[in-house]
């Protein structure tokens, strides 16, 4: 259909309502909608749940236009492109890219919007020519050329304006100097006194590994006796007011996740908040077809905004979540990973306990669990595991004034106090945890609220062993990054601050490093009798270490068996005994993590999901929370 025949045809909702993809009703909705949001009416059709992308390009197809394939190979003109802003032709789901026969090859998603034609007219000085393509294609080439500043500031703007906290740097020059020098003294005087030494090394590690034990139990203790003063009841949901509500943006940072769309948008539609208030952004990496290709599959509504990331070094989950920061229009912003599945009033608490904390309080964490944890050994061991941690830990770092290490997914940040932090460090694989650090050394606070995410528990050793890697790898940059001036961190976070964190952040790899050493020691002296043991370490000696390795393994029994009673996950409660097992399998990871820490320190570890066999909706049980 020629460009002088679109005008003359009937506007794109007309032809929807004839066909009765939408109502007289949705467009009135659709209408008032854009007059208060500025939204374009196919904007807001394709994503806020009104019309499926088939039924759009079905309507369409049936009044005469047809969609132009293999968009994505046309040519453009940078002269074209350099007149235009991202967020305005996404809005549109439209792009100008050359001139031909003096007309604006204008690729549309809606080809009788004459706000834009009208834009490119005035622009331009020329007619358009247009044509009919995808929404999805005209975003992928849209964030292609013209998101590379988007993508360029999202790397590097925390680099640049706040460089002592970005990690960038893995070690720096100090730090490096520190560690050899370190090392070059160890082994001067274990070559002149090697028993003494060794004997000072080894009472050294086994009490470290005991205290910091001792200090999660001491955590898990003030989390058992804590009030919940951040909970949030069911009648003050109840009375928040929908109209009153602000415009909240969820990021959903994706990577071939194309399995898990339709179980998303399902997870999605369970929120307890108006469709028109939510502001849900769908991060898709530009290589990622596959998520991509399932989005335009989709033979139902979907309500949520496609956002292609451009390609960009490092390629890790918090590079893209700065990149949607660019694009989100919420009040409070929060993250959900594809397999999540929220508590549904979750948002509303959320927003409920904002307005009863204090300003200075910029994010409050949620706790996660698992809805497959039955499934296997390794789902029952994590799911005890995040049952403590969020249950216990936290909630005692929150008692104690302690910082506290932000969980991956469900935490809620006030979006100008999170863009105001610098977002997220790109560089770092645990940028949850760096975040509460950054915001408690600038005087802001973390709550917790007593509200669930549903996450799949990983059900696959080697595919845990990849995600516990890349998590412990993130805690020894975090502990790297703000350690560079230990005198600074204590003026920041008190000394209080400063000893939490070096136990919390900072123990948690080395305890993972240490165990297998201890094991090796405990094994050799008591099954093998190995007489180099003995001759090595006298008996006091031996019988710290392995009093500290027994203790500490009966601790952290202690720990996982207190897991379960929060949440009455009773059947879990003689797993608990199997924790040595498991934290071998975290020692594996530690090695592992620290090797790439050393070679690849900003490699992302992909972690496959949708592995679980679960039904996800039906064990969630979402009124089991905190």
């Amino acid at each position: 259909m020629s460009f002088n025949n679109i005008l003359d045809t009937a506007p794109v909702y007309e032809i929807l309502v004839n066909d009765k993809f939408i109502t007289n009703n949705d467009l009135a909705e659709i209408n008032d909608f854009s007059s208060r949001t500025e939204l374009s009416f196919v904007k807001i059709a394709l994503t806020f749940g009104y019309i499926s992308r088939k039924n759009y390009e079905r309507s369409l197809i049936n009044a005469g236009y047809q969609f132009a394939n293999n968009v994505r190979d046309e040519a453009f003109d940078e002269n074209v492109l350099s007149k235009l802003d991202l967020k305005y032709v996404c809005n549109f789901f439209a792009l100008p890219l050359r001139i031909e026969n003096n007309q604006v090859v204008t690729l549309m998603a809606d080809p009788t919007d004459m706000e834009f034609i009208n834009f490119v007219r005035e622009t331009y000085r020329m007619e358009p020519r247009i044509i009919l393509a995808s929404d999805l294609d005209i975003c992928w080439m849209s964030h292609k050329l013209l998101g590379e500043d988007y993508v360029k500031s999202a790397v590097f703007a925390l680099r640049q304006s706040d460089p002592a906290n970005s990690a960038s740097t893995t070690f720096t020059t100090q730090q490096l100097i520190f560690i050899f020098v370190g090392l070059a003294i160890t082994t001067i005087f274990l070559f002149y006194n090697f028993i003494p030494v060794s004997i000072f090394l080894n009472v050294v590690v086994s009490s470290f590994f005991l205290i910091a034990i001792m200090f999660k139990l001491f955590l898990a203790l003030m989390g058992s006796r804590f009030e919940m003063h951040q909970a949030v009841s069911r009648e003050e949901v109840r009375d928040v007011i929908d109209d009153d509500l602000p415009i909240y943006t969820i990021q959903l940072p994706v990577y071939k996740e194309d399995k898990l769309i339709k179980k998303l948008i399902w997870n999605l539609q369970s929120l307890d908040y108006p469709r028109e208030r939510l502001d849900i952004k769908l991060l898709i990496e530009e290589d990622d077809s596959k998520t991509l290709n399932a989005v335009k599959d989709l033979n139902f509504p979907a309500i949520f905004d496609v956002v292609v990331v451009p390609f960009h070094m490092p390629k890790t989950k918090p590079k893209a979540c700065n990149y949607g920061l660019y694009f989100s229009r919420g009040k409070y912003l929060t993250i959900y990973d594809a397999e999540d599945i929220p508590d549904t009033d979750q948002l509303k608490k959320v927003i409920t306990l904002f307005e009863k904390l204090p300003d200075n309080y910029i994010c409050i964490q949620c706790a996660l669990n698992y809805f497959n944890r039955n499934e296997n050994f390794l789902t029952r061991m994590f799911t005890l595991e995040y049952s403590y941690w969020f249950d216990y830990m936290l909630p005692g770092l929150d008692t104690l004034d302690i910082p506290i290490p932000l969980g991956g997914t469900s935490n809620h940040f006030k979006l100008d106090k999170l863009l105001e932090l610098g977002g997220w460090d790109p560089f770092n694989v645990t940028e949850d945890a760096d975040l509460g650090l950054r915001a408690y050394s600038k005087g802001y606070k973390v709550s917790i609220v007593n509200s669930t995410t549903y996450e799949e528990a990983n059900n696959e050793p080697f595919n845990w062993i990849r995600q516990r890697s890349r998590w412990i790898k993130g805690y020894m940059q975090t502990y790297l990054v703000h350690m560079r001036n230990p005198i600074k961190l204590i003026k920041k976070v008190g000394i209080k601050g400063f000893l939490g964190f070096n136990f919390f952040i900072g123990a948690t790899p080395l305890t993972f490093l240490i165990y297998p050493v201890l094991l090796f020691i405990f094994f050799t002296y008591v099954v093998f009798d190995f007489s180099f043991i003995s001759q090595l370490f006298p008996n006091w000696v031996l019988f710290i270490a392995i009093f500290n390795l027994i203790i500490g393994n009966v601790l952290m029994v202690y720990i996982n068996m207190m897991a379960v009673f929060k949440r009455r996950y009773y059947e879990l409660i003689l797993f608990s005994l199997a924790n040595p097992v498991y934290w071998i399998m975290h020692s594996i990871a530690a090695y592992k993590g620290l090797y790439q820490l050393i070679v690849n320190p900003f490699f992302w570890e992909k972690t496959n999901h949708g592995l679980s066999k679960t039904n996800q909706v039906g064990s969630a049980n979402p009124t089991t929370t905190l």
